[in-house]
């Protein structure tokens, strides 16, 4: 049917911004609004001790304070984001809010943290929100966003500055102006609260192995289902639900996509779309970390063979990526470069796969820093980030105080080489086509050397088989 010159088209960009619905509302009648306010019990709030992060927060305020001295600084918590209409992603605070208030799982959207600076030197510091939309409120009833009906008990600002010791005020004492006003530079400013947490305190060092303790136990879970993993047509969704369960059981959730990769999958290193079988007789890439309350993550990648035994092929590829982890773990000492551990690990992949014939070049010309890079083909990521609070944590760091910068006690970083034969990679023999590994585990840095914080997961192929036979025996 032909379209008429003059009617009029609107496509869905050109329509104006609709307001908010009310198709759905229906009005409240005065009997209601009359008594709603009414017959509730008591309901005192206790003020309870500052929470043990509180003190550790605090001494991170003051020392970005020192790096800006006269200048305001803001840090917003950040705003809930729409998943689709009118609900929402679970709200997650920005990782250096969360950092320099303690607030985090329980942490309230539109939260300011505002450093106001002092004549003489210093800051003052507010934590800013909006109050509590309790019973004595119109909003306790007809607000789905932010009332108590709605969404439960909200923390009030007395109680909020009890428990992180911090100083706290509504919301609306802030004007929108003023928070706009930030006389740091921004990219400073990020720069700074990202390098901040290059180095861990002991709180956090205590919450990222609670993240692994946690981790762990998600990855027995795993090992435990295999059988029914390969029962199902979407054996990789499986896997992702297991990890879930545990993840929002003991946690407060995933610090990222878990990566649940089967067969020729565990070749794409960001695989999450976890709709594969898993298959016996292939290997499952699966790399999962669970966030705890205080949003410190755990970071952990094992693979395993899905019939519970590695093929001659699987273990010889399996054990090279070990065999390079073990050698970035040797050289990773205080003083030692950041790169140094990457270089380690390549250094024996370009080796391993040389051998197998797999280079047109030999490993020392691959290993060329201008002429080489042939073995980055199999592997193309690096093999170690910093780990906190964000999964690649102190991502804004400067380059000389992160890549090139120098390790030292308290920092936590991952080591994770790997090998990936793409399934169409004709430059490999057909037997490691399809064959992906990665064995990535949590270090902390001492002043004695490095510290495995996932050891306890087992890591070498025998061990990885008899974790497998113990937990998942097959009849």
């Amino acid at each position: 049917m032909s379209e008429r010159a003059d009617t009029p088209t609107t496509t869905l960009e050109q329509a104006p911004e609709a307001e908010a619905p009310s198709n759905r509302k229906q009005p409240f009648p005065s009997g209601f609004l009359d008594t709603i306010s009414e017959g509730w019990a008591e309901r005192p709030e206790a003020i309870a001790p500052a929470r043990p992060q509180a003190e550790y927060a605090a001494r991170r305020r003051t020392a970005l304070s020192a790096w800006f001295p006269g200048s305001r600084l803001v840090i917003p918590a950040g705003e809930l984001k729409t998943r689709s209409n009118d609900t929402d992603y679970p709200f997650r605070a920005h990782s250096a809010f969360a950092h320099l208030t303690g607030w985090a799982a329980d942490a309230e959207p539109g939260a300011v943290l505002v450093f106001e600076p002092r004549p003489e030197a210093g800051h003052d510091v507010m934590l800013y929100f909006r109050e509590r939309a309790d019973r004595t409120t119109a909003e306790f009833y007809s607000d789905a966003a932010v009332g108590e009906f709605w969404i439960g008990p909200r923390p009030s600002l007395a109680g909020v500055a009890a428990d992180l010791a911090l100083a706290t005020a509504h919301i609306d004492d802030l004007r929108s102006t003023d928070a706009d006003r930030v006389v740091g530079d921004d990219a400073e400013l990020t720069r700074a609260v990202s390098e901040l947490r290059l180095v861990k305190d002991d709180y956090e060092i205590a919450q990222l192995r609670l993240a692994v303790e946690v981790t762990a136990s998600g990855f027995d879970d795993i090992v435990r289902e295999l059988p029914r993993i390969a029962a199902h047509p979407r054996g990789e969704r499986v896997v992702e639900g297991v990890f879930h369960l545990r993840a929002r059981s003991d946690g407060n959730g995933e610090g990222y996509d878990t990566i649940a990769a089967s067969g020729p999958h565990a070749c794409y290193l960001h695989w999450t779309r976890n709709d594969g079988a898993v298959n016996p007789g292939d290997l499952i890439l699966v790399d999962a970390g669970i966030e705890v309350d205080s949003l410190y993550t755990a970071d952990i990648t094992r693979t395993l063979p899905v019939s519970g035994r590695f093929t001659d092929v699987q273990r010889r590829v399996y054990e090279t990526v070990r065999e390079a982890a073990d050698a970035a773990f040797a050289v990773a000492r205080p003083g030692v470069r950041f790169r140094e551990v990457h270089a380690a690990a390549m250094d024996v992949i370009a080796r391993r796969v040389a051998e197998w014939g797999l280079l047109p070049v030999t490993a020392e010309e691959a290993l060329d820093a201008d002429r080489g890079g042939q073995h980055r083909r199999y592997m193309v990521h690096g093999t170690s980030h910093h780990l906190g609070i964000d999964v690649h944590d102190c991502a804004q760091a400067r380059r000389e105080m992160y890549y090139d910068g120098v390790l030292e006690p308290g920092m936590v970083f991952t080591i994770e080489p790997g090998l990936y034969f793409q399934a169409d990679d004709l430059t490999v023999p057909a037997e490691y086509r399809g064959i992906g590994v990665r064995i990535e585990d949590d270090v902390l840095m001492t002043a004695e050397g490095p510290v495995n914080l996932s050891a306890g997961i087992p890591r070498t192929a025998d061990e990885v088989e008899d974790w497998i036979a113990r937990l998942s025996p097959r009849s």
